[in-house]
């Protein structure tokens, strides 16, 4: 990070923030310096969440007008949200059309949402999950976010400046910070496809510090 990403503390809001990448994002964001929002769907569940620096409030990632009331005065925004309990295109994309919307109206001009390694290009057209081996349950998920790309890239305007970052297929919770990774835009980065949460955290909050990619999908890995 340079001097002036240091020196600029921005105001944060982090949508799924009681997740592994959530809670990696939360922490890195702090460490910065920065003020974080950090919303779940049920606060009473995440005491442990708070602390200096750190606002815990209720909101709805898929709902427009939680995300534009929750979101104001705030500089850019993380969408880590996920659930399993509701079909993948219909949440992905219910949350990519309440992000643009809530976002567009509270004037957030940045937001980086999580993507997954399986709708990575392993050669021009072809994704990981189109091998014909891929196990179907996993497809279907993965559509998800294939859909949720396809509608940021349709109807966010030119005020929005999104980007879906996308982590290696082996996303370890585990394993130590590194303060290193590579990126590629849209493919498959060669090796393990291994990277620690607090290294994706660390990609986060640098594509916050300083914009570099926009509007694509940008794969992170060890």
């Amino acid at each position: 990070m340079d001097n002036e990403s240091n020196g600029r503390s921005r105001n944060i809001i982090v949508f799924g923030a009681s997740g592994r990448v959530g809670r990696a994002v939360v922490a890195e964001a702090v460490a910065r310096g920065h003020r974080v929002t950090a919303v779940v769907r049920d606060p009473a569940g995440y005491a442990d969440l708070e602390g200096a620096g750190i606002a815990l409030v209720r909101g709805d990632a898929t709902d427009a007008a939680s995300v534009a009331s929750l979101a104001a005065g705030h500089d850019a925004a993380v969408n880590a949200a996920v659930r399993l309990d509701v079909p993948s295109v219909d949440f992905f994309t219910a949350a990519a059309k309440a992000m643009v919307a809530g976002l567009t109206e509270a004037g957030v001009g940045r937001l980086i949402t999580l993507g997954i390694a399986t709708t990575l290009e392993t050669a021009p057209g072809v994704r990981l999950m189109d091998a014909p081996d891929f196990p179907e349950q996993y497809r279907t998920f993965s559509q998800g976010h294939v859909a949720e790309f396809e509608l940021l890239t349709a109807e966010a305007g030119p005020g929005l400046d999104w980007l879906m970052v996308v982590p290696g297929i082996d996303l370890n919770a585990d394993a130590e910070r590194t303060g290193a990774y590579r990126t590629a835009v849209g493919t498959v980065i060669d090796g393990p496809g291994r990277i620690t949460h607090a290294d994706l955290a660390l990609a986060l909050l640098d594509e916050i510090e300083r914009p570099r990619h926009s509007r694509v999908q940008l794969a992170v890995s060890a």
